[in-house]
């Protein structure tokens, strides 16, 4: 009777059932194909008596064999996450049984039999402790080349492990949201009374030691693996369609007949363990270098470049990434970004329109090798970037530029005066509110907001910067709420607002450049930011309603003069912010608020008077406007108010073709992680300008609560 367990798909089209979301492939993909004469592994024909890899409700994620240093056993058992995962239970993480521990003196003898072994080996003459690991790792993997040998393992733990045998779902007391200890689900029926119910999810597969010729591509579409054995085959080729498994952590190639491995592998940027021993590799692709999160390369057994083992031999596995990253051809520039026209320019030619431009150029402070490793250096660096920044805004020529992330010393010793020289630009400038308590020398490596202007267009009429933390202060209703203190005051956000005029026909625009805080987990803090921002900015054009002028343009009333509200949101499109800036309204019990008490926010929610629109929602919105291997999205946006002004054309996303090959910004060519946006805007004749109607709160509360529901990773922004 065969005791391992298949994997079954259902009729939902997973394998044993429900799968999360965020685990499934795209598409219900047929069983991988293996070569004619081979023995098949059992993936979706049940009772064929062959084992698979299985991490269900009765059968652990794969353990290794009990001999394994402590390293991989740690891997193996460990939670594999899935990237940007916001919902749905993670990989279980189980800890072997007693009887699979190891001993320190059985490791010690097996290291010292493994450094006999070093010493011996005339072509490296070398025992550093990166070379001993290399060993180690390449004679244990070598001890698991017979058929199916992780999912055997699995197996035995399987039959040890009392916890996953429980009847009822155990959860943690601490946090009861989290993922049931022994994969139990919690679920209700019709009636509201609890059931409890297995959660079945896979995310390894062993294809080991079965001589297999050709992998089927199939495989490739099951995206969600963290885990993949396709060693001790008779394998020549691997498919760059492997490149689809974004969310693989351990790779296990050893033991077969590859003379190249393709360089698309170097997409698999959440790999830790690449396992390539004895093949016939005498070069790695300059593409692996990408892989900044590798930790173990193993190359032992083949006829690999001295350089490269040299390397590994000396410094291990992430000084062979950095040379392989820093050493990689530049790839071809991308197509220019097309220009998308939207409306034709009216007989009135320049006089009523305008181009503005919002980018977050990555602070030099933030640009860390250990946030963007995958960067090569040089690209990296702040004297490649600043040259590449200046020259791709100016490349736009806008009449007016809204940047982030601006940091004090290089505005005032570089950008103020190189944009002013090359571009007639003049512009206002301010730190995040953490400046006001640093000294001069301190400060000058605060980032802030500055926003740019064509002298020769605009006359500054006046400016104002909003502290969110200091305008929290000042709220009577909610200055004093333990969330106000704790979540919102904390966070030194800004937004600096400019009052312009066009010289040739005094018509005027607000402009909004903002930076609202950026961690995923403070959806909260981000609606209340913003809340802030309108009301300040309503005090503000109320005041500046009162100042006279000489256009044809009737500025009686705030919601007459043109506005635009740009920066990085750090807010997807289904996020309150966008919610709220998009309806003008939210309800006070809206999901982004969870159980936290901000006064009249959450006790009648948020209203704005402006009527407002984010200019790419024309194109509903580009794909994305931060891109890293961590987060893609659109997190910036350029509100203009509706009926005041015209989207007359837009910029471009960037080609899909040449985005297929990166991994993620920045790079030699974009030198931030964000990309460039920039509009073009007609300002309406003022006999069109429609009167502006009060918002109607009628039914809003509860009606936008279930309207977002947010797809954030918990390391969007983390540099921040």
């Amino acid at each position: 009777m065969n005791t391992f367990p298949q994997l079954i798909y259902q009729q939902n089209g997973s394998p044993n059932g429900q799968v999360s979301p965020n685990h499934s492939p795209t598409r219900s993909p047929s069983p991988p194909i293996v070569s004619p004469g081979q023995t098949s592994p059992s993936l979706g024909y049940p009772n064929h008596g062959v084992p698979t890899m299985y991490g269900g409700g009765n059968m652990p994620l794969y353990p290794f064999q009990p001999k394994l240093q402590t390293k991989i056993l740690t891997h193996a058992f460990s939670s594999h996450n899935l990237p940007n995962q916001t919902s749905g239970p993670p990989g279980q993480a189980l800890m072997p049984p007693a009887s699979l521990a190891i001993n320190q003196q059985q490791m010690n003898a097996f290291s010292t039999d493994v450094t006999n072994l070093s010493m011996g080996n005339s072509l490296t003459g070398i025992s550093s402790t990166h070379w001993q690991h290399q060993l180690n790792y390449a004679q244990l993997s070598r001890q698991s080349a017979s058929p199916h040998h992780h999912a055997r393992q699995a197996a035995v733990v399987a039959r040890n492990c009392n916890l996953l045998n429980a009847a009822i779902a155990i959860t943690d007391p601490n946090n009861p949201n989290k993922p049931p200890l022994n994969g139990v689900q919690t679920k209700k029926d019709a009636n509201g009374d609890k059931q409890d119910q297995p959660f079945q999810q896979w995310m390894t597969i062993d294809l080991g030691g079965m001589g297999l010729k050709n992998i089927s591509k199939e495989l490739f579409q099951y995206n969600f693996l963290t885990t993949l054995f396709i060693n001790y085959n008779n394998l020549t080729y691997i498919s760059p369609e492997i490149s689809k498994l974004r969310n693989l952590v351990m790779l296990d190639i050893s033991g077969n007949k590859l003379s190249n491995v393709p360089p698309e592998m170097g997409m698999l940027t959440n790999l830790r363990d690449l396992l390539l021993f004895d093949n016939n590799l005498v070069s790695l692709p300059y593409e692996l270098g990408t892989l900044y999160k590798l930790e173990t390369l193993g190359i032992e057994g083949n006829p690999i470049n001295d350089s490269i083992k040299n390397l590994l031999q000396k410094e291990g596995t992430p000084a062979v990434i950095s040379f392989l990253r820093d050493n990689c051809q530049v790839p071809p520039r991308p197509m220019e970004r097309s220009w998308i026209t939207l409306e034709n320019e009216p007989a009135s030619g320049d006089r009523d329109t305008f181009t503005l431009l919002c980018y977050n150029i990555l602070c030099e402070k933030y640009a860390t090798t250990q946030l963007y490793g995958y960067t090569p250096s040089w690209a990296l660096s702040w004297d490649y970037r600043k040259d590449r920044i200046m020259k791709e805004v100016l490349s736009y020529n806008a009449d007016i530029l809204c940047l982030q992330e601006v940091n004090t010393s290089q505005y005032e010793d570089y950008f103020k005066e190189a944009y002013a020289k090359l571009g007639d630009y003049e512009s206002v400038y301010w730190p995040k509110s953490r400046a006001k308590t640093m000294s001069d020398l301190e400060r000058k490596s605060v980032d802030g907001c500055a926003t740019f202007f064509k002298a020769t267009k605009y006359q500054l009429i006046d400016k104002q910067l909003i502290e969110f933390n200091q305008v929290a202060l000042q709220r009577s209703d909610i200055k004093k709420t333990e969330d106000m203190f704790n979540r919102v005051i904390t966070k030194d956000n800004i937004a600096v607002v400019t009052l312009l005029e066009n010289k040739e026909n005094f018509s005027r625009i607000i402009v909004v450049n903002c930076h609202i805080h950026w961690d995923p987990s403070y959806a909260d803090v981000k609606l209340v930011q913003v809340a802030m921002l309108m009301d300040e900015l309503d005090k503000l054009a109320q005041k500046w309603c009162t100042l006279p002028n000489k256009s044809l343009y009737n500025y009686s009333e705030p919601q007459k003069i043109s506005t635009i509200i740009c920066g990085d949101f750090n807010s997807t499109p289904d996020s309150g912010v966008y919610e709220f800036l998009s309806r003008g309204t939210i309800g006070q019990d809206h999901n982004d608020f969870g159980d936290h008490i901000y006064g009249s926010y959450t006790s009648e929610g948020l209203s704005h008077k402006l009527s407002l629109k984010s200019s790419y929602s024309n194109i509903e919105e580009l794909p994305f406007t931060h891109f890293t291997p961590s987060f893609t999205g659109v997190i910036d946006y350029i509100w203009y108010s509706t009926n005041t002004l015209t989207v007359t054309g837009l910029l471009g996303g960037v080609d899909r073709e040449y985005l297929s090959k990166m991994v993620g910004f920045p790079n030699a060519h974009f030198p931030s992680d964000h990309l460039l946006i920039l509009s073009e805007f007609r300002v309406k004749p003022p006999q069109t300008i429609p009167q502006q109607q009060p918002p109607n709160f009628v039914g809003l509360a509860g009606a936008s609560s279930s309207g977002s529901q947010r797809r954030f990773s918990s390391q969007l922004g983390s540099k921040k």
